[in-house]
């Protein structure tokens, strides 16, 4: 045989196993479900879980407390250095004490200058009596204008003296309540900063992780702990944004992890955040499993398939079938247009175009 007739023969060949394949790849639409679904990944998280910061600046001198520990709300866990804010106290309520020495003084000031508006009333009163009565004399001619118009002066200078007495003595209590306050406040904010040093527990949970070591400058950037709750874990996804407006709260959600390979967990959206995180241009959600893995860990990957529709007792193809997402093969070469529906990355809805009795073809790559 020489080798044009191998080539012939080899050529046959290759026809016959190709329409062989495509023999093979026949298959007619099917009755069933079809769901559509949008795809999110995101982690797991424990309920109420939080990044512990520090207030202010320094040195971490101790930490407090353990990696797993219970924690209980307002525990310590990690002590700063506070020298400095401890001298900042310190000298804070010594002027505090100061103040209020000084303040003494000025209450007695402002005793001295009530007795002297007393008396400066007290001669208002005396003077705008006389005036009163030398005003009849001087109608029927009994006192020269002279000696009238030297009780009127006289009248308005102690009304005058008495009225500045009083503006005084309001000046003199307003500057004692603002010293007060004003010393009382920083003695206040200086032991709270002292406090700040002090970095207690938000909430109550169970303690993560600890993200720094003793020694470490410390500043309020600076994460220091993870902390949420044990025995009660959230899925928190992320939605890219051409999928984010055909999700609703209460879409049932189907996860998988690679904790748990080979298993699915329903969940159900209980969460939506209304804005897009412009970085990675998707929207966060959560759900809560409706039972959930037997344990769980904060940070585990999960991917999500969250249902939008479902319709049962449709006709179906396999998606590998589709053509240009709207065509079918036909009659092994014949390009046939359909009308789809709902769509997965497993089976499509025809809704028109094709019969259940019809075979249809895999198309080949190239098509």
């Amino acid at each position: 045989m020489d080798f044009r007739s191998i080539l012939f023969y080899g050529f046959t060949f290759f026809l016959m196993a190709a329409c062989s394949n495509k023999e093979d790849s026949a298959i007619k639409p099917t009755l069933g479900d079809v769901t559509e679904s949008v795809y999110a990944s995101g982690v797991i998280k424990a309920e109420g879980q939080y990044v512990v910061y520090a207030a202010v600046n320094g040195n971490l001198r101790k930490i407090d407390v353990t990696v797993g520990q219970t924690i209980s709300i307002g525990q310590k866990l990690f002590e700063l250095d506070e020298d400095r804010a401890n001298l900042n106290t310190q000298n804070a309520e010594l002027a505090y004490k100061l103040s209020q020495q000084s303040s003494q003084y000025t209450k007695d000031r402002i005793a001295e200058i009530e007795i002297k508006i007393q008396s400066a009333k007290n001669k208002m009163l005396l003077d705008e009596s006389i005036l009163k009565r030398n005003k009849n004399a001087k109608e029927l001619g009994n006192i020269s204008d002279v000696d009238y118009e030297r009780l009127e002066l006289s009248y308005k200078s102690s009304k005058l003296e008495y009225e500045a007495g009083i503006k005084q003595l309001a000046e003199l209590k307003a500057q004692l309540q603002n010293e007060e306050i004003r010393n009382s406040n920083v003695l206040k904010i200086n032991r709270k900063n002292q406090n700040d040093f002090t970095v207690r527990s938000a909430f109550s949970g169970q303690l993560f992780d600890i993200l720094v070591r003793e020694g470490a400058y410390i500043t309020p950037q600076i994460p220091l702990a993870t902390i949420g709750k044990s025995n009660s874990f959230l899925l928190e996804l992320q939605v890219d944004e051409n999928d984010m407006a055909r999700i609703v709260l209460g879409q049932k959600g189907f996860i998988t992890m690679d904790s748990y390979k080979g298993e699915v967990f329903e969940a159900i959206i209980d969460k939506i955040y209304p804005i897009m995180v412009e970085q990675s241009r998707t929207f966060k959600i959560e759900a809560h499993f409706v039972k959930p893995p037997p344990k769980l860990y904060p940070n585990l990957t999960a991917e999500a398939n969250i249902v939008i529709k479902t319709k049962k007792n449709v006709i179906t193809i396999p998606t590998n079938y589709l053509i240009q997402n709207e065509y079918v093969l036909v009659n092994k070469n014949e390009k046939r247009k359909v009308k789809t529906g709902l769509k997965n990355y497993q089976k499509v809805e025809i809704l028109e175009g094709l019969k259940p009795s019809e075979s249809i073809y895999k198309p080949d790559n190239e098509l």
